[in-house]
């Protein structure tokens, strides 16, 4: 079974692997590591930068008794030597688990036929599904039935969080500029999953009845070009202090501090983003574990 986006599991399969995230990380601040993927490898495909997904799937398959092997740009270069497929049949028979941090989703979509073992969406264009489970943990750890808002970007982050959302039943509103809002399709996948965000183009509309807002960076990595016309379109879209009030604030991090936040809202005792970040370690170890029992 691939993870390319959350809505491939069932509803009750993402809150199984959000029980199992929890417990794992209840057992190893009680006990520390375990052996539960003893012998087992996680091959990770970087085309893209990263901190925390490298770091927290590392780390994940290391305190779960595994291994896990970097394989960046140098090592594996996406349409460079050989075709997607002939590197994910090879991958697939030297380790457990291949993981992707790429660019074009249609990438880990062939990776995950051609493989033959789960592949797991570290991040697209599209899609970051790891991070939604990262963040629905957090929610689940700090509140019970909160209305959420989303406010800037609707990127790859923002549409996996619908989805997320919609299946875990969250009362969730998306605020972005005209154009900038989440794609059509996601939205009607949520609808279809449970419920449909609302969505605005009026920030303080958006989380007049919120009790965490969630944003992210304007600028991703790759639209760089787009830099002076986005900062222009999101103006208004800055969390500040005054539109943050005593709301809790998600981001996935890393923040653009004086962009789409301020250097006070994430310094602020209202920020939950490194409840967020540390969420990723276990959420993932979370689903690591989940996949292997389903094979």
């Amino acid at each position: 079974m691939n993870f390319l986006d959350v809505d491939d599991l069932t509803t009750d399969e993402l809150a199984a692997v959000l029980d199992r995230a929890a417990a794992i990380k209840a057992d190893y601040r009680e006990t520390g590591a375990t052996d539960l993927l003893d012998g087992q490898t996680l091959g990770m495909i970087f085309e893209k930068p990263s901190t925390r997904t490298r770091v927290s799937f590392e780390t994940g398959m290391t305190q779960l008794g595994g291994h896990a092997v970097f394989l960046g740009p140098d090592d594996i270069g996406l349409h460079g030597r050989e075709p997607v497929k002939d590197i994910a049949r090879a991958l697939g028979r030297y380790v457990d688990f291949v993981m992707a941090r790429v660019y074009d989703h249609a990438d880990v979509v062939e990776l995950g036929e051609y493989a033959e073992v789960p592949v797991i969406n570290a991040l697209t264009d599209d899609a970051h599904p790891c991070q939604t489970l990262a963040d629905l943990l957090t929610i689940r750890e700090h509140f019970e039935d909160p209305t959420v808002a989303w406010v800037g970007d609707g990127n790859n982050v923002c549409q996996s969080f619908v989805l997320g959302a919609a299946m875990s039943g969250l009362d969730l509103t998306v605020a972005t500029p005209e154009g900038y809002g989440v794609d059509e399709g996601v939205l009607k996948r949520a609808d279809g999953l449970g419920t449909a965000p609302a969505t605005t183009t009026d920030p303080e509309a958006a989380i007049a009845d919120a009790d965490v807002v969630y944003t992210d960076v304007w600028v991703s990595m790759g639209q760089e070009d787009e830099r002076a016309e986005k900062l222009d379109a999101f103006e208004g879209f800055q969390i500040t202090p005054e539109l943050l009030g005593d709301r809790a604030l998600m981001h996935c991090l890393p923040a653009h501090r004086g962009e789409e936040v301020t250097d006070a809202v994430i310094e602020s005792d209202n920020a939950i983003v490194w409840d967020q970040a540390e969420n990723r370690l276990h959420a993932q170890k979370g689903l690591l574990a989940w996949l292997a029992d389903q094979e």
